[in-house]
């Protein structure tokens, strides 16, 4: 019998997201493709350095142990060959993470891949790649470097952005055309209306699903809505959750402050958000996931 992974919460990764490649990656645009291979054969031998998104993926491989199960698959989808991807699963089975699925695509695009793991989130840290999954409807971030690790915790605690991130990016374009006063307005005048999804609803509900399997008082996910609306903003957003049935353990509506001290003290693994300028201060604190969807990344007329 075939076997399938429908049942699992599903996140593909690309190798520089997982880990620190650097060194390797200044070769590659030094020297090209040919460099590149005979570096990474050279040192194939040599334990990679965990990348910025390395925390989350361990932390969510360890909740398979927590229940006893496999409820989370991590593939690799890499712009890699099988032959230069040699040392990135040398480095896997080093640090003992359960992956043992890969796509290695020898130069082009792995996001065609998506659909046949049954993706649930993508992260890479090539951006073209990351705008094609959006487009192509899977929840998808470019990590981006120097995201500060918090201090060793078995729990795994996830932000997001609201707008153009869990739900559809209708209110911003109101806000950035009409201004603050046209959206609050519209925002009353609409709060009893749920917002469209965004790209990371269906992760945000496989992530929640995902909690439900843990007891209320022991799950180690913890989820925060992190967004610079604020009241009478903040009732549309409650009501769409709950019209969804997803939960949430934690909204904070900032009303314009800096997400930074916040996502700090919410002490988060990962924050997902789609403006530039926020992931630019929030990777200072936090491994930042650029969510390039909706209105403030169209180009600009």
């Amino acid at each position: 019998m075939a076997k399938t992974i429908d049942d699992k919460l599903v996140l593909a990764i690309s190798s520089r997201a997982l880990f620190d490649l650097s060194e390797s990656h200044k070769v590659y645009l030094s020297s090209g493709v040919e460099a590149y291979r005979q570096y990474q054969i050279e040192h194939e031998d040599e334990i990679l350095e965990p990348g910025d998104a390395f925390p989350l993926v361990e932390k969510l491989l360890n909740l398979n142990a927590s229940l006893g199960r496999a409820r989370v698959e991590v593939v690799l989808v890499s712009r890699n060959s099988a032959d230069t991807g040699l040392r990135v699963f040398n480095s896997i089975h080093h640090y003992g993470l359960a992956i043992s699925r890969a796509a290695f695509v020898g130069g082009r695009s792995p996001y065609p891949y998506l659909k046949a793991f049954g993706c649930d989130l993508f992260l890479s840290t090539h951006a073209e790649d990351v705008r094609s999954a959006l487009e192509a409807g899977f929840a998808a971030a470019t990590i981006l470097s120097g995201g500060a690790s918090r201090a060793a915790s078995d729990e795994l605690r996830i932000a997001f952005d609201g707008d153009a991130v869990i739900f559809s990016d209708e209110s911003e374009r109101i806000y950035q055309s009409g201004g603050l006063e046209a959206f609050q307005a519209s925002e009353r005048e609409s709060a009893r209306e749920p917002l469209r999804g965004g790209p990371f609803k269906g992760f945000l509900a496989a992530l929640n699903l995902l909690q439900r399997e843990f007891p209320d008082d022991a799950c180690p996910i913890r989820t925060a809505l992190v967004t610079a609306r604020s009241a009478p903003a903040h009732e549309r957003v409650i009501r769409t959750l709950r019209e969804w049935d997803i939960r949430l353990d934690e909204s904070l509506f900032l009303g314009g402050l800096t997400k930074s001290a916040f996502l700090e003290a919410f002490a988060a693994d990962v924050f997902f958000d789609d403006q530039a300028g926020h992931c630019e201060l929030a990777r200072e604190v936090v491994a930042t996931g650029h969510v390039p969807h909706g209105i403030s990344n169209e180009p600009k007329l």
